[in-house]
């Protein structure tokens, strides 16, 4: 509700402000092609989110996203204590952690929602530290193949838009290391 109401404030004060200065043609002219932009990129976007989700459906049926996740699992019960005995919060964080690995942010959503789910069973209502990590790793989002970022810029004229490789990887690698350190730190502090 709130967001509603500041975006209405903002794009009033932008239109208020275009008819003040005499630039309303100006005004109106953006505001058809920001639309115009915003529906082809979506449509563009959504080829590419639906070839690596249907990549992940393919991954799941053939046992890769299993392997995958046994694979992980070290990793994901170190992360996650708490957890480490129980299969499906497991198989649903490593689900989470393959998507957001292939950079699907919107597919990882629904599968970092049932995550958090399974997570949440029998809690109280209180966030557990697993749920809090899971959080973090998620927002972080290790990527290594960030194809939404990629169709982005494909969809923007780029000639090659996987040359940010290296700074995506940086970038996440030190995101997710810092956020697993915080949500450590604060879940020793905060008992």
């Amino acid at each position: 509700m709130a967001m509603s109401v500041i975006w209405t404030v903002m794009v009033g004060a932008a239109v208020l402000c275009g008819l003040a200065t005499g630039n309303g043609p100006a005004v109106a002219r953006g505001a058809l092609d920001g639309a115009a932009a915003g529906v082809e990129l979506s449509l563009s976007t959504m080829g590419v989110m639906c070839l690596w989700t249907g990549v992940m459906e393919v991954m799941r049926r053939c046992g890769i996203a299993g392997g995958l996740s046994r694979l992980l699992r070290p990793v994901l019960r170190r992360l996650y204590p708490g957890y480490a005995g129980d299969r499906r919060v497991m198989d649903a964080v490593s689900a989470n952690l393959s998507a957001n690995l292939l950079g699907l942010g919107n597919a990882a959503t629904p599968l970092g929602l049932e995550a958090a789910r399974l997570m949440a069973e029998g809690s109280g209502g209180t966030a557990s530290d697993g749920l809090c990590m899971l959080v973090v790793c998620n927002t972080a989002s290790l990527q290594l193949i960030p194809t939404t970022v990629a169709s982005v810029r494909a969809a923007a004229g780029s000639a090659d838009p996987f040359d940010i490789l290296p700074a995506v990887w940086l970038a996440s690698v030190v995101s997710v290391a810092v956020g697993i350190a915080a949500a450590k730190l604060l879940s020793k502090v905060w008992r």
